[in-house]
């Protein structure tokens, strides 16, 4: 994940001015606050995270079958 540097707030900020965060959040579609200088949580629109795709055990499961499918060369000269 990229960050804009534009978008790092302290969690100090992000406690005293909880709206403005909510405003830089529907604007840009993320923050991300920071803990002791280092990145510790993201703040996202919640449509935002609907729009996000998941994939479930089955998903992943007929995803890797695929990929093996489609390389399976690639697997069998890297096995050797």
């Amino acid at each position: 994940m990229l960050v804009d540097t534009a978008n790092l707030v302290s969690i100090t900020e992000a406690n005293q001015n909880f709206s403005r965060i909510a405003r830089m959040v529907d604007e840009r579609g993320s923050v991300v606050i920071m803990r002791n200088n280092v990145p510790q949580y993201v703040l996202i629109d919640f449509h935002q995270l609907q729009q996000d795709e998941t994939f479930d055990d089955v998903d992943v499961a007929t995803l890797g079958g695929r990929l093996i499918a489609d390389h399976r060369h690639a697997f069998e000269v890297l096995a050797q």
